[in-house]
């Protein structure tokens, strides 16, 4: 769809639509740069603040991503008052103030359209060290990769909807798409890395293509290693995978050496995110250190393969 669009170019403008990266990053000082995203979502639970929750931390994830940090927000607002009233709208907002007063953000007012279909996200701006953007682009041969997130949400969510997924499955996945990736961001900066995303639509292996190939390295995953939500598999091997899923694994077949793993974990890798982890690179060394960091802090973070020369292939082992 992009090649209808005209490449922008500019010396100030770091960080374009070139590789697909989470937001544009755009200097407008010596030492200083704007970081702009925009994401909204449809709801992926039941209760109207936790979807709140869930949509803003998913849309400031992307400044996160790129290593900077929010400075304000603009609510997205797709409402039908016909049939969903102003007070459910009230609680989701209210989740949304939630997340901006974690994380230190204003939100200073917004848009809203009549649709059928809610839907509820922000435009986020922020500000990074144009010395230090986290990119797509940025892995390196021998750089370890860190996952700061278990999979499994679209899963986890699809089986919820057929009220097939225990309370246990959900409550993980809602605690997991609420955690904000600001720790993990601040753990990629100091362990040195210079390529990083997060995990979203795409899943693990799409967002893990786009890096490899942007980056001219391939990458050896170590599927053994993938953190999975709880009930995550199980919940597979019942077939309850989404669409968008299925779509990124065929999407990325042709760039993956699958070396014998099974459908169901190749589904699991690739399975569509809402709210994920960062995926990040940085010297081994470094990486148990952000490791042990992160683990302390609660996160289900993990090493989960490595960088090598390359030109974008991924190998499962």
């Amino acid at each position: 769809m992009l090649r209808h669009v005209a490449g922008a170019e500019h010396p100030d403008l770091l960080v374009g639509i070139e590789t697909g990266d989470d937001a544009a990053v755009w200097r407008y000082a010596p030492g200083r740069a704007l970081v702009s995203t925009v994401d909204f979502i449809t709801p992926v639970v039941d209760d109207a603040r936790t979807w709140g929750r869930v949509a803003a931390t998913n849309s400031v994830s992307d400044v996160y991503a790129m290593g900077g940090r929010p400075l304000f927000a603009l609510n997205i607002v797709c409402w039908n008052l016909d049939q969903l009233p102003a007070s459910v709208l009230q609680e989701v907002l209210g989740g949304a103030a939630e997340v901006a007063k974690e994380c230190g953000y204003l939100t200073v007012g917004g848009h809203t359209v009549d649709d059928p279909e809610p839907k509820f996200g922000l435009a986020v701006t922020g500000e990074v060290d144009p010395d230090r953007v986290l990119r797509n682009s940025g892995l390196r041969p021998g750089d370890e990769l860190v996952l700061t997130k278990a999979l499994g949400t679209g899963i986890v969510s699809t089986a919820a909807k057929a009220d097939a997924a225990p309370a246990s499955a959900v409550d993980a996945m809602v605690a997991s798409m609420c955690r904000v990736n600001d720790e993990a961001a601040a753990a990629a900066l100091a362990a040195g890395a210079t390529g990083a995303t997060d995990i979203t639509g795409f899943g693990l292996l799409g967002h893990l293509a786009q890096m490899a190939r942007a980056s001219n390295v391939d990458v050896d995953l170590d599927v053994a290693a993938v953190p999975l939500l709880d009930g995550a598999r199980q919940l597979a091997e019942a077939g309850h995978v989404p669409g968008g899923s299925r779509r990124n694994l065929a999407w990325v077949r042709a760039c993956v050496d699958s070396g014998g793993v099974d459908e169901v974990t190749q589904l699991l890798l690739a399975d569509a995110q809402t709210s994920g982890g960062l995926l990040f690179g940085a010297e081994p060394a470094r990486v148990r250190r952000a490791v042990a960091r992160l683990t302390r802090s609660g996160h289900r973070c993990v090493s989960v393969g490595r960088a090598v020369a390359g030109e974008g292939r991924i190998r499962l082992r």
